[in-house]
């Protein structure tokens, strides 16, 4: 599993409902299934991470998760994950409302586009930078919505969301400690996010 995985199962209680949105292969869900006796579903759009999932024996439906949410009735789970897939929605503010309305927690983790080398490369380079964590080029990147640490936390007060908790990532994806604890913005890779009361 990747490591900031590891970090929002640490941040899971034994026996949640449990909604993964972007489940990829079902690392995560089977984590949490088979160490934490939570009840889980999976939502990929992806057809080797659906098939994943299945091989796995994780409950999983395809489709597009901005599709499926508004089916879901409304606090039917206890969390909602969103790990590394905010970026890649067309809609960031609704599906962080929905996951609102269908789960008291919200566990998000992103790629954090204001990180000191991404903008340096921009800046000196004068090109679209491409990183472990983000190892895209700009013409193949399923990253619509680029955004920073600030900007997401900008967002969660602009939508009445609350944080609880933020764990700055390294670029492996571990937590970070220091500096970038101090400066997330500019030091952080990425971040995992707990919401909610």
């Amino acid at each position: 599993m990747r490591p900031d995985l590891d970090i929002v199962a640490d941040m899971i209680e034994p026996g949640s409902r449990v909604l993964d949105l972007g489940c990829g292969d079902g690392a995560l869900l089977e984590t949490l299934i088979h160490q934490k006796d939570c009840s889980a579903l999976g939502i990929e759009r992806d057809p080797d991470g659906f098939h994943a999932c299945i091989a796995r024996g994780v409950p999983v439906t395809q489709g597009d998760l901005e599709a499926e949410l508004p089916e879901i009735d409304s606090g039917a789970f206890d969390v909602a994950i969103l790990s590394l897939t905010l970026q890649a929605v067309r809609h960031p503010d609704r599906v962080l409302a929905e996951m609102n309305r269908l789960a008291p927690r919200q566990i998000v983790s992103l790629p954090n586009f204001g990180h000191w080398t991404l903008r340096s490369g921009l800046a000196f380079r004068g090109r679209m930078p491409v990183t472990s964590i983000l190892p895209y080029q700009w013409y193949n990147t399923p990253n619509i919505h680029l955004c920073t640490l600030r900007d997401f936390e900008q967002l969660t007060a602009d939508t009445g969301m609350k944080i609880v908790r933020r764990v700055v990532l390294s670029g492996s994806g571990e937590a970070e400690s220091g500096p970038a604890k101090l400066f997330p913005n500019l030091l952080g890779q990425g971040a995992v996010y707990s919401l909610g009361d």
